[in-house]
């Protein structure tokens, strides 16, 4: 696991629990954007997430934040899994609240998603996130992503298209 993070911070294997705290951020950022609401029907491996994820061959994280009276409230979260085709893997649920942006934080984050798909056998990693999400897209493109061609929609209540993304899982984690 990755041990730069700011000592306010734990970065950790989510547990089934943390379904609610992953909401809650999702809800958050999803509020940034026109018609696009947080529906929880929508999302229902959130319900049980470590358990969804490690079911497809994958890992969830979440990423807290200690408060000044000592409670810890969940402020991000990754997930990856592997897909149907041998030797790709898929970013999941990943999302960083606003305040903890630009901190090399969501790098980390990032590391630690290739970390387990290397070790795991992945030779790639795909995503897909909202077009509306410009700020990740430039995020995931300075990261090495490629936006491949087409769009997907999901068919929700918000009409949501997404943009896919592909980039090689790297030999070793770069800092």
């Amino acid at each position: 696991m990755p041990t730069d993070f700011p000592s306010t911070l734990e970065f950790r294997p989510a547990i089934d629990a943390d379904g609610a705290g992953i909401s809650a951020v999702i809800e958050r950022i999803f509020g940034d954007y026109e018609n696009c609401p947080f529906i929880a029907d929508e999302f229902p491996e959130l319900r049980a997430p470590a358990t969804h994820y490690a079911k497809k061959g994958g890992q969830l994280w979440t990423l807290e934040e200690k408060q000044p009276d000592q409670t810890r409230v969940i402020v991000g979260s990754i997930a990856v899994a592997a897909t149907y085709r041998e030797g790709v893997f898929e970013l999941f649920k990943f999302y960083l609240a606003h305040h903890l942006r630009g901190q090399e934080i969501a790098r980390l984050m990032l590391e630690q998603a290739f970390s387990f798909a290397r070790q795991a056998g992945a030779g790639s990693m795909e995503l897909w996130t909202d077009t509306r999400f410009k700020s990740g897209h430039r995020f995931y493109e300075k990261h090495g992503f490629v936006r491949i061609p087409g769009m997907r929609a999901l068919h929700d209540s918000a009409d949501t298209l997404e943009f896919g993304y592909r980039r090689d899982v790297p030999e070793a984690a770069r800092r």
